[in-house]
């Protein structure tokens, strides 16, 4: 097997172009956090590197923990037979391996952002492992998971000002429930496979109807608390601008969803990949603007 081959393999198992999700609101914390200690949006090159790959890192640590963890009741799943490690491309050994070494350059890069990211970063990794386990007996592990990605926006504050700000705490239940939402329509393709094996799933546990609703008030949350991060900033009209944007989009994802459940899979990875960026990209230009 070629080195090429094998990193394939890996970005497989990771689904790295899902990155896309969390690293614009890691960003976004950070610009506003610059913007606030150094009246610019421009936080360093340190910042943005070290940033970088703690983001990286501590996600290749959740996804391949959740690989790991989720082995047994990944094995029968129809959806998840073409997953390396599920048909043999990647072993345990090698994952528990890719599963260390990224840890441990989470918290190595985190000692050198400063001391309250060092001191943060054992509880993450150990929240980012726990979500595996959590949907084995909670129908709240669509939160959990929402959470994970909500901590990115935390961390932008802890890198850049060296403290946990109100502004992105409040990002980070926006990013929450925002996470919630699509996790609850994506997990619609897994509902009979969750009663079958007995996974507390919200769909499996109250049906798609149900399911639909709760997805569709998380969404109007990730909107409330976006609008309330904004406003704590402080942001201009443009962000608020790109708040609406957002927030057509999520409502144009639920009509996609609602239409046809074939459809989840675009609805969740493309219109939520642009939802992402574009929250970035108005936030900045008027941070840049003020």
């Amino acid at each position: 097997m070629t080195f090429w081959t094998k990193f394939k393999d890996i970005l497989d198992l990771i689904v790295f172009k899902h990155s896309v999700f969390a690293l614009p609101f890691l960003f976004t914390a950070m610009i506003v956090a610059s913007k606030m200690v150094n009246d610019s949006t421009w936080f360093g090159f340190k910042a943005l590197i070290l940033g970088i790959i703690c983001a990286v890192s501590a996600r290749n640590f959740a996804m391949a923990s959740n690989r790991l963890m989720d082995e047994d009741i990944d094995k029968d799943n129809p959806r998840c037979k073409e997953r390396p490690n599920i048909d043999g491309r990647i072993g345990k050994k090698s994952v528990w391996i890719f599963i260390l070494i990224n840890a441990l350059i989470f918290i190595f890069c985190s000692y050198f952002i400063n001391p309250l990211a060092f001191y943060l970063s054992f509880p993450v990794l150990f929240i980012l492992a726990f979500y595996s386990a959590f949907k084995r007996f909670s129908s709240l592990a669509h939160l959990v998971l929402g959470f994970c990605l909500g901590l990115a926006p935390v961390a932008g504050s802890v890198i850049v000002m060296g403290e946990i700000h109100l502004f992105s705490i409040l990002l980070c239940l926006g990013v929450t429930f925002w996470t919630a939402g699509f996790d609850l329509l994506y997990s619609l393709q897994d509902m009979e496979y969750d009663k079958k094996v007995g996974l507390h799933s919200i769909p499996a546990k109250f049906g798609s109807n149900a399911t639909l609703f709760f997805s569709a008030f998380c969404h109007c949350l990730a909107v409330i608390f976006w609008l309330l991060f904004a406003w704590v900033a402080p942001l201009g009209k443009l962000a608020f601008l790109g708040i609406v944007i957002c927030a057509l989009i999520l409502f144009f994802e639920h009509k996609i969803v609602r239409k046809n459940f074939s459809h989840i899979d675009r609805a969740f990875f493309t219109l939520n990949g642009y939802l992402s960026i574009i929250f970035f990209i108005f936030m900045w230009v008027d941070l840049l603007c003020n």
